[in-house]
């Protein structure tokens, strides 16, 4: 006795493109986001940070990119992250303390670049302040940033006098 099976040779060119179809309609709902990846993204260290991203931001929620160690928030993106970006060297730019992590801050029009200081390898945020508050993704980032050790610190004015050397007058 042979088996017949259920569906006839007839109707799989329909079914196959009615599967197709479908597909392709769930994928238009989740357009992935075109991020270039940093030169060290293939860097194990980006690994524990990127499994740590939160999945909102704010409003913003986490979005599929195209690249390794990279994400995006927002629909239209407001926030970019990519890890393995040059680490920034000593640099007289703006450097602010988000529990514990450090981040350096290049203001542009409109957009901010934020990156890890003391961190290798280091994490690049691109950002619009007038779409997302810097504070909050700051905040919000923080937890996974801070899964790649810091080796270094910012350091400001205030500590810069306080290590200088005491002079005594008249030597």
């Amino acid at each position: 006795m042979r088996f017949k099976p259920y569906i006839r040779k007839k109707y799989l060119p329909a079914i196959a493109t009615a599967a197709t179809a479908g597909v392709l309609v769930l994928t238009g709902c989740s357009p992935v986001v075109d991020v270039k990846a940093a030169a060290d993204a293939a860097n194990p260290a980006c690994a524990p940070m990127m499994v740590a991203l939160p999945d909102t931001i704010g409003d913003a929620a986490l979005r599929k990119t195209n690249s390794q160690a990279t994400a995006a928030w927002g629909d239209p993106s407001v926030l970019i992250l990519r890890c393995g970006v040059n680490v920034p060297g000593p640099t007289t730019d703006r450097c602010v303390t988000v529990n514990d992590v450090d981040w350096v801050i290049k203001e542009g029009d409109p957009v901010w670049t934020l990156t890890t200081y003391g961190r290798e390898p280091a994490t690049e945020i691109l950002m619009d302040p007038n779409k997302i508050s810097s504070a909050t993704v700051l905040a919000d980032l923080a937890p996974a940033a801070s899964k790649i050790k810091a080796t270094r610190k910012c350091v400001g004015q205030p500590e810069l006098l306080q290590n200088l050397p005491s002079s005594t007058p008249g030597k």
